[in-house]
């Protein structure tokens, strides 16, 4: 794969992997359980970009943090904040409706593109 295309795809990764982080984050989940989850659905994030997006949401008043001390190791629970959860719903609309007019675009070559 030659870099211009690396470069592209990168690009295109770094929004979407916002927007699948935040969708796993209904629920309390902890970096490692978060990375697991994401794999199973082929969304591959390394840990050395998933911790700092974390702190980068929750210094953005998305996400809160908790530390779990009751395992013979403690773990950070990330979790949406009611802030988190009304721009997750906001996020996911305008996911699906850029996603749809995208669609469409690429399907182009069939005449199916709006005017």
């Amino acid at each position: 794969m030659s870099n211009l295309l690396n470069s592209f795809i990168t690009e295109l990764r770094r929004g979407t992997l916002t927007l699948a982080v935040l969708s796993q984050l209904r629920v309390p989940q902890y970096g490692y359980s978060l990375v697991q989850i994401l794999e199973k659905s082929n969304i591959v994030i390394d840990q050395s970009t998933l911790y700092p997006l974390l702190r980068r949401l929750e210094k953005q008043d998305l996400v809160v943090s908790s530390w779990d001390t009751t395992e013979s190791r403690p773990r950070k629970y990330y979790v949406l904040s009611e802030y988190g959860k009304e721009i997750l719903e906001q996020l996911m609309k305008e996911w699906e409706k850029t996603s749809r007019e995208l669609y469409i675009l690429l399907k182009g070559e069939e005449g199916d593109a709006p005017n």
